[in-house]
C-alpha cells in the first residue's frame, strides 16, 4: 500500500482486486454486469476497429450481441464498410467505455462469420421495423435525402406486409475470438491499474502482464 500527502490530508492507494484475476473471460463477465447495473444506456456498446484495403484504420460504436466463453458477438450489414473490411481482413479490436465505473476493457482477436442459423435467430429476435431497416438500408452508401431513405423503408414493409420478415442475405454476424484483453480501472492522481492478458492461438494459455498507466 502506498500512503502519501496531499493538499487534503493523507491519501492511500491500494491495488484493485481484479490485479489477481486468472481468467479474463471471468473478469470480463463480472464488469460487464456491473456495467450492466450502472450504466443508464447501452452497457453493450463498444468501439469496433477495423482496416480497410490501403491499411487506413477506421472505427464505430457498435452493440455487442453475443457474450459466449470464448468470444464476443455483433451483427451488421456485410455490404457495410465495416462488414466489407472485416471479410477482407478478419481481425478487429474492440474497447468497453464505463464511465460511470471509471473502468475500461480493449480486446483484440480474429474474426469470423456465425453460422447461418445463429444469424437467423437473432434476426428473428429483433424488432419488426428493424428488419424492416436491415432490407432497406444500402449501408455506408450515399442516399440523395432522408426521404429516399423512408420511401425505400415504405416499398420494403410493402413487399412483406404482415408476414414473416426473413434475415437479408448480406446481414449477418461476426464473432471475435481474442488473443489479447487489456482491464484498465480507473486510480487517483492518474495512477491506474492496467492488465492485460495475452496468448499466441486460440487454443494457448494466456500470459498475464501488469502495464504501468
Amino acid at each position: 500500500m502506498v500512503e502519501w500527502m496531499n493538499d487534503d490530508g493523507p491519501g492511500r492507494l491500494t491495488p484493485g482486486d481484479f490485479l489477481e484475476a486468472t481468467d479474463p473471460f471471468a473478469l470480463f463477465s463480472d464488469w460487464y454486469a456491473a456495467a450492466g447495473a450502472a450504466e443508464p444506456q447501452d452497457p453493450n456498446a463498444m468501439a469496433l476497429a477495423t482496416v480497410d484495403g490501403t491499411g487506413m484504420p477506421d472505427v464505430r460504436m457498435v452493440l455487442l450481441k453475443g457474450l459466449e466463453p470464448e468470444s464476443f458477438v455483433f451483427y451488421t450489414n456485410f455490404e457495410s464498410d465495416k462488414g466489407r473490411q472485416l471479410l477482407a481482413v478478419p481481425r478487429a479490436a474492440l474497447c468497453f467505455h464505463w464511465k460511470s465505473l471509471r473502468r475500461q476493457i480493449r480486446i483484440r482477436g480474429s474474426v469470423s462469420v456465425v453460422e447461418g442459423a445463429e444469424a437467423d435467430a437473432y434476426f428473428a429476435s429483433r424488432h419488426p421495423l428493424s428488419r424492416i431497416g436491415a432490407w432497406a438500408s444500402a449501408q455506408s452508401r450515399s442516399y440523395a435525402d432522408k426521404a429516399e431513405f423512408m420511401a425505400a423503408v415504405e416499398t420494403m414493409r410493402a413487399r412483406f406486409g404482415k408476414g414473416d420478415i426473413p434475415r437479408p442475405p448480406h446481414w449477418s454476424g461476426f464473432r471475435l475470438v481474442p488473443v489479447q484483453i487489456e482491464f484498465w480501472q480507473d486510480g487517483p492522481y492518474r495512477l491506474h491499474d492496467r492488465l492485460r492478458f495475452t496468448r499466441e492461438t486460440p487454443s494457448s494459455p494466456w500470459t498475464k502482464t501488469y502495464l504501468y498507466p
